[in-house]
Formats: C-alpha cells, structure tokens, sequence
C-alpha cells in the first residue's frame, strides 16, 4: 500500500511541475473534478494510488499502461484460429459452444460472432476475415495513424494522442466520435499498445478505457467508460507482401437508452462498415502512394526498457523487407 501512496503522490508532484500552478479560479473547478475522479477510482484495484494520482492531477502509467498478459491473451486466441485462406470455401470456424459464441453473418473472408457479456444486456464481437490486396504492415499502419483516420473516417469529431508512456510504448487516446442521430456524439478516453511478433508472425493491437486527468468529461458529448478492443494480424506470407488473415474482438457500453437490440444492431453493423472504410483507406494510401506514418520501423528507436534491442540485430530500415522489431 506504502508504494501505492509513493507512486500516486510523486505523479502528482511530477503533473504540478508540469503544469505549474494554474489561476485561482481555475485552480478551485480543478480541485473539484479531480476529487470525482478520485471517488471512482475508490473501487478499483490499486486504488490508494490511484486516489492520490487522481486528486493531484496525474496519470499512473503503472496501473493504466497495457499489459504483456494482455498482448500475449490475444496472440493466443488468434494462433488457435484456422487459417482463413486454408478453409474451403464456405467453412466457418468453429467456436466451442461452451464460450457462448453465436454466429451473426458469414460471408466469404468474413465472419462475425457474438456473445453475452455476463451480468449486462450487452455483447462482447468477434470478428475474423481476410484481405488479399493490400500488405499487413500498409492495415496496421493506417489504423494507428491518428491524423490519417481524421481524413478518411467521416464520423471522426476528435481524435488525438494525450500522453505516451516510453516504458512500454502505450499510448492514451481522446477520441470523439458521430453517433446516429438523435443520439449525443460519444467520446472515448483509451489506452493501447501494439506489439510486432516475429516468432509466431503476428501483429497485435489492444485498446481498452482509461480515465485521464487532462481529458475531463464535457457536457457536449457522452463519455463511453467501458471499451476493449483487440485486433491481431497474422500475414498469409511477410508483414510487407499482400495477404493476412485478422481477427478483431471488440466491446463497449454507448450509454444508451436505446432497446437492447437497437444497440446490438448498431455494434453488429457497424464494425464491418468500419472495416470496410479502414480498408478502402488502406488501399487509397497505397495506390495513391499517401504518407503514412510508419509505426513500426520507428518503434524501437522510441521506446526504452519493453522494446530494447539487443546490439547485434540491425536496425529495421536496413532489414529486408517484412522483418520488423519487437514493439
């Protein structure tokens, strides 16, 4: 517990010093949405620490930041999947019934599965699909570039980086987001982390909600608390030719008074639209020849103790096509 107190109480020194000392006014409403932070903060696991870093206006890298049990969780799941392009055409995998999976839609490259999230009206998504033409390394890096997807994707209000943890290479995310009308836009305050895995030829990328204590909640939007998302990318070959199979699971609350299966209905729509617009802006940067930032062969020179590389590897750019560092 003492080290839970240190933490919060030197991240909070660290945040003031940043910051330094605002105006009184404002010093007074900040003092008073950090003590709401810190009230729901009290049930959760860490929480002394937690208390204090949110009543001091910091953010505890430490008990937010993406786990390794987490980026090691979905590559598991992806490496018990068939491989898509070895499946005769028409075939669904099969999801043990004891899981709870249901299968919503099966089309050719793509599948999509629910199941209840226990204790809530809600579902938990699952959905595993193909595509041919464009190369794993082009997919992921467009869906991490935050200032491409403000072009590419309509529905985006916001979306920025907050802060970035050099550590582990998470980084937390602000996004706003259109919602169907006449319902409020939504926002989404989240923490991810993605990781190259050369041994087992996969692409992992894991968000779930945090809170932050630059990104209070505003009156214009619906603040979404409960949010996970994991997508893992396996190449049918390299990370640099085209072809991959992936897998995205996804779940949310959107806060809605909406019946249950108007919300199930717009989860289950919209994540094939979504992908279909990540997709084609896939495509769009590769034929196009659009700049995209390239996230991987940057990553190692970025981050310090979780993505170190040892002095005899080279570094990526002088590494053949589709070998890439460990994020």
């Amino acid at each position: 517990m003492w080290q839970q107190v240190v933490r919060g109480v030197t991240a909070g020194i660290a945040a003031w010093l940043r910051n330094r000392a605002p105006p009184v006014c404002r010093h007074r409403e900040y003092g008073a949405r950090a003590l709401i932070r810190g009230l729901r903060y009290r049930n959760s696991p860490g929480r002394t620490g937690r208390l204090l870093a949110a009543l001091t206006g910091a953010f505890l890298w430490e008990e937010e930041r993406v786990r390794e049990d987490e980026i090691l969780r979905s590559a598991d799941e992806m490496k018990q999947m068939p491989m898509a392009t070895n499946l005769p055409l028409g075939q669904t995998p099969l999801y043990d019934e004891d899981l709870g999976w249901e299968l919503v839609l099966d089309k050719k490259d793509f599948k999509l599965w629910r199941r209840p999230i226990e204790g809530t009206h809600l579902y938990q998504y699952r959905v595993c699909g193909s595509y041919r033409d464009v190369t794993p390394r082009q997919f992921f890096n467009v869906q991490l570039d935050t200032e491409y997807r403000k072009k590419w994707d309509a529905l985006v209000i916001k979306l920025e980086v907050v802060e970035r943890d050099d550590v582990s290479g998470s980084e937390v995310v602000h996004w706003v987001t259109h919602f169907p009308y006449p319902m409020y836009s939504r926002d989404y305050v989240y923490v991810r982390k993605y990781h190259i895995d050369l041994e087992n030829n996969l692409m992992v990328l894991v968000s779930r909600a945090v809170e932050h204590p630059d990104v209070p909640e505003s009156p214009e939007y619906v603040r979404v608390r409960n949010y996970q998302s994991q997508m893992v990318i396996r190449p049918h070959f390299s990370f640099d030719e085209n072809g991959f199979d992936y897998m995205l699971t996804y779940s949310d609350n959107p806060q809605t008074v909406f019946p249950r299966y108007c919300v199930n209905w717009m989860v289950s729509s919209g994540m094939p639209d979504f992908l279909d617009k990540l997709h084609l802006a896939t495509l769009r940067a590769k034929n196009m020849e659009i700049k995209v930032r390239d996230y991987i062969s940057i990553w190692p020179q970025e981050c310090n103790s979780e993505s170190r590389v040892s002095p005899e590897r080279k570094p990526a750019a002088a590494r053949p096509a589709g070998q890439m560092e460990y994020a």
